[in-house]
């Protein structure tokens, strides 16, 4: 439903923008078809092109203060002709770059609006909360590792996606979970170097190429290599990901877990990778790593922790997966998700 919705306040959205510009200060208007009450809720843009939801309010009514920019600002507003004088909330997006999330918290508000129309600003806020985090950055961006961390495991979830636009379900890192993509049976660790030679692995933790009881673990590995023109772009593969995905506040709350939040988007305009290798593997029992039941097999103290440790791929065994083993690992985890 709320999708239904968002391409319906988009198509109001773009015939506002085509229309002949208001007067300064004014807003070109048309109605949507959520109501509260008798009055609908409303598409405006501005005068400078700024796109806008208009919530009904009483003229008492008081709207939350402190959302004041440099993506989203919240007003009272009120719209007056010849005969009536209408209140609104106005909700303004200020960044054309993120039109399309702008859309989503939108589409949310107005099901939300349409769920209980009694009070819509009561349901503005409500969503509001939920979404603040996604536009505000109370945190520094994002490191160089870290992006190129973040850049290896959207990849691998794009691919999952392209099968099923539920497989963000299975990205459980920014969660918490010990692996970056998990089901009952099956995980998938993803590893990434920047450039240099080799093929070397750094793991973090006796627990990380675990896996899980009775199950199978997978480890990605992908060569990176900073691009200046050329290759994928951070902010591009962060959109395909949203595309692909059938809950794209899902993935937003994922995102803002890892420290992405869309209020970066410019800052991470410039990064993009080119994927030079990109390597699969069985982590079975043959696979070179550390796990507590190494240590407990080996006679090492079971008390060892914070162990970090260092995996060098480049001599076989182990030997990589073969694309159609890739292909069956992947497909057994997202038959398990349904």
């Amino acid at each position: 439903m709320a999708g239904a919705i968002a391409v319906v306040m988009n198509e109001h959205w773009r015939q506002l923008e085509r229309s002949s510009p208001p007067l300064p200060g004014a807003l070109r208007v048309a109605e949507l078809p959520v109501s509260a009450g008798r009055r609908p809720l409303a598409a405006a843009v501005d005068d400078e092109g700024n796109r806008h939801l208009l919530i009904p309010t009483d003229s008492y009514q008081r709207v939350r203060k402190g959302l004041d920019g440099p993506v989203l600002r919240l007003r009272k507003r009120v719209l007056e002709d010849r005969d009536t004088r209408d209140y609104f909330a106005s909700l303004c997006c200020m960044r054309r770059d993120v039109h399309d999330i702008f859309t989503m918290l939108c589409a949310d508000i107005l099901f939300a609006v349409e769920g209980s129309p009694e009070n819509p600003v009561k349901q503005l806020n409500l969503v509001l909360d939920r979404w603040r985090a996604l536009f505000l950055s109370p945190g520094s961006p994002l490191g160089p590792q870290q992006l190129s961390g973040l850049f290896g495991e959207l990849s691998v979830l794009a691919r999952l996606l392209e099968e099923s636009g539920s497989a963000h379900n299975l990205w459980l890192g920014p969660k918490g979970y010990r692996h970056d993509f998990s089901t009952d049976n099956a995980a998938l660790e993803v590893k990434t170097s920047v450039e240099g030679s080799g093929r070397v692995v750094r793991v973090h933790g006796l627990e990380q190429l675990e896996p899980p009881t009775d199950g199978t673990l997978g480890l990605v590995w992908l060569r990176l290599r900073q691009a200046a023109a050329s290759g994928t772009g951070l902010v591009e593969l962060v959109n395909r990901v949203l595309d692909l995905a059938d809950d794209e506040t899902a993935v937003l709350e994922l995102l803002s877990s890892v420290g992405y939040r869309v209020a970066d988007n410019e800052h991470y305009e410039q990064v993009r990778f080119t994927v030079e290798e990109e390597r699969w593997y069985n982590v079975d029992i043959a696979f070179p790593k550390l796990t507590r039941v190494n240590l407990v097999a080996s006679g090492a103290s079971a008390n060892v922790r914070d162990v970090d440790y260092t995996i060098d791929l480049g001599v076989e065994p182990p030997k990589p997966m073969e694309n159609s083993d890739i292909e069956r690992y992947l497909a057994a985890m997202l038959e398990e998700q349904v």
